[in-house]
């Protein structure tokens, strides 16, 4: 049984923003004071923006050899078409204080990434100090479709990548190689950065881009991200909840285009609120998911290409999606909230901070988005929601209110016997909240609920959206208005019982 009271606004620190864009999103980013921390002060991290999965004209396009034998030449701007140089401004220019460049290839493709594109990531940093620039791949999975490989910066990152790509991308031999496109070739893979001295963390794209119905899967399946998280679970950390191309419904000039689908999945079943269906079904694969124990992150991207007004389908990293990340400002501390799920998601920047502090009735012991909180057998705890919903415009020209706010629980049981899992009926809303329910000082919102005699290990998270009236995201159809859905998501909280 549970009850809910409101509490004051709390204030929370801000960076001052210009007075035309929307507050919160052009925010003046400060340089990091290293690339390294040894030791981060928890109550010195902030919400950072970000994006994990942006490519550069070095995701090419691949031209035939003259004699029909020999490996294609790699076609810069063949398939992407801005420098990353241009990526990266884009992204501070729209509020992230981090990215990561995610390039895919072909034949080789490993060479052309180490000798043209690393150094163009170096150049990045170096005209815009400002912005984390990580240097990473999305590679072509084994056995499945694209991840994002993000890889520490260390003076060893370029030969990192350069030792994943050569010997797991699969569509790096030349002649082709089957045993390469394989699920054993990518636990290997795994196996592989697992066992480097800085390892990386990998994150499924789009991953039901494939599926052709709702609860069906593709290219890529529910037991092989539990088999991914079994064979490196501080490598394998996730999925993307909201996946990129999320302006495919639009025009050159910001016109609808009507048989535009969200996120490009317009050859099976279409996202759900912009978020693929593996996040947004409640109950669903995330949820079967968390409900094992297990430690998996969602996040959201832009999977940029090419802008929509060149003709693309993409929006700029940071103009409509944003995966924040609670780190202090060192590459370290960015890619651990990332391994660790101190992040939260949104769409539109319907929001642009998030915090969800889970506290034992005294207050004493508490642990945010990401962490676990440790409470005796039939304890009360308190559910503290502090958020930010900014004033003026987004980047869409328009208003972004938050209408609703969900917070979701489920109790956690053993790893399922069935890999295949996808569902997990434990799962249900906990409390729907609305401006009738939350105390409001300006742009923050507040909110407290209290769960009574908690006696089972038990996971809680959160989600929200501009649309009241819709209480679980429906199927998004072709040519919707990216800008009229939005949602943001939480990563959970945990609960043991001792």
């Amino acid at each position: 049984m549970a009850r809910f009271w409101i509490i004051s606004g709390v204030a929370l620190s801000v960076i001052a923003a210009p007075a035309l864009a929307h507050p919160g999103h052009h925010v003046e980013l400060v340089a990091p004071t290293s690339a390294r921390a040894a030791k981060v002060d928890p109550a010195s991290r902030r919400w950072l923006a970000g994006d994990h999965h942006v490519h550069s004209w070095y995701s090419a396009s691949w031209k035939p050899a003259a004699d029909g034998k020999s490996a294609p030449t790699p076609v810069k701007a063949g398939d992407a078409s801005n420098p990353i140089t241009t990526n990266v401004r884009k992204a501070a220019g729209f509020g992230l204080s981090w990215m990561v460049s995610t390039d895919h290839g072909g034949p080789n493709h490993s060479q052309f990434n180490r000798e043209q594109a690393y150094p163009e990531v170096l150049q990045a940093r170096r005209e815009n100090p400002k912005v984390l620039v990580f240097y990473g791949m999305e590679l072509n999975t084994p056995g499945a479709e694209h991840s994002s490989i993000i890889i520490p910066h260390t003076p060893a990152e370029r030969d990192a990548l350069f030792g994943i790509e050569k010997g797991y991308d699969r569509a790096e031999p030349w002649p082709s190689d089957p045993t390469r496109n394989t699920e054993p070739h990518m636990i290997a893979a795994l196996k592989h950065m697992d066992g480097l001295a800085d390892p990386p963390v990998v994150i499924a794209n789009h991953p039901a881009r494939t599926a052709k119905g709702e609860g069906q899967y593709g290219l890529l399946s529910p037991h092989e991200l539990r088999n991914w998280n079994d064979a490196a679970p501080q490598v394998a950390v996730g999925m993307e909840g909201a996946p990129g191309h999320q302006a495919e419904a639009l025009q050159r000039d910001g016109s609808r285009k009507a048989d535009g689908a969200r996120g490009g999945y317009d050859n099976g079943f279409p996202t759900m609120g912009g978020y693929d269906q593996m996040t947004a079904r409640l109950g669903g694969f995330w949820d079967s998911m968390l409900g094992e124990g297990r430690r998996w992150w969602v996040t959201s991207t832009s999977d940029s290409h090419r802008h929509y007004s060149d003709g693309g389908h993409d929006f700029w990293p940071g103009e409509y999606s944003k995966t924040y990340v609670k780190a202090a400002r060192t590459y370290d501390d960015v890619l651990d909230g990332l391994r660790n799920g101190r992040v939260f998601t949104t769409l539109g920047d319907l929001v642009s901070e998030l915090d969800v502090i889970v506290q034992t009735s005294d207050g004493r012991r508490r642990a945010g988005i990401g962490e676990r909180l440790k409470v005796a057998k039939g304890s009360d705890v308190t559910v503290v929601i502090r958020l930010r919903d900014p004033a003026g415009v987004n980047f869409g020209g328009q208003t972004a209110e938050v209408a609703r706010v969900d917070l979701i629980r489920s109790e956690i049981g053993p790893r399922v016997a069935d890999r295949t899992t996808d569902s997990n009926p434990r799962a249900r809303v906990e409390k729907r909240f609305t401006s009738r329910d939350w105390s409001r000082d300006g742009e923050r919102i507040s909110i407290a609920w209290t769960i009574r005699n908690v006696t089972e290990p038990t996971y809680l998270r959160l989600r929200g959206t501009n649309r009241a009236e819709e209480l679980e995201p429906q199927p998004d159809p072709l040519g919707e208005d990216p800008w009229s859905d939005l949602w943001f998501y939480a990563n959970p909280v945990f609960i043991d019982v001792e």
